[in-house]
C-alpha cells in the first residue's frame, strides 16, 4: 500500500475556493481504480491549512491517479490558492499482521 499526505495553506480570502476545489479533487479521486482512501481536513491549529491523507493500493495506481489531467490541474490550481507550493510525501506500507 502507499500512503500519500500532503497539505497546503490557503491565502487569506481563499480559503472557501481552496475548500471546493479539494472536495471535488477527493471525491474524483475516490473513484479511481487502486484508491483505498483519499481525504482532506482542517488543521485545528491553523484554520488556513488544509491537510490530505491518501491510501492507493500500489504505486501503479498512484501514478496513474498522477497522470490524471485534472489531478494536474487540481495541483495547478491549489497552487495559486496557497501560501506556498503544496507539500506532498509519499510512503511504502505494509499493515502489520494482529
Amino acid at each position: 500500500m502507499i500512503i500519500v499526505t500532503g497539505h497546503i495553506v490557503a491565502k487569506e480570502g481563499r480559503l472557501a475556493e481552496a475548500l471546493a476545489h479539494s472536495l471535488e479533487h477527493v471525491r474524483r479521486s475516490r473513484l479511481e481504480h487502486g484508491c483505498v482512501s483519499h481525504a482532506v481536513y482542517q488543521d485545528t491549529e491553523n484554520p488556513n491549512r488544509r491537510f490530505f491523507f491518501e491510501e492507493w493500493a500500489d504505486q501503479a495506481a498512484v501514478a496513474a491517479h498522477f497522470a490524471v489531467p485534472a489531478s494536474q490541474a487540481f495541483v495547478r490550481s491549489l497552487g495559486e490558492l496557497a501560501t506556498e507550493a503544496p507539500r506532498l510525501s509519499m510512503y511504502d506500507a505494509s499493515k502489520l499482521a494482529r
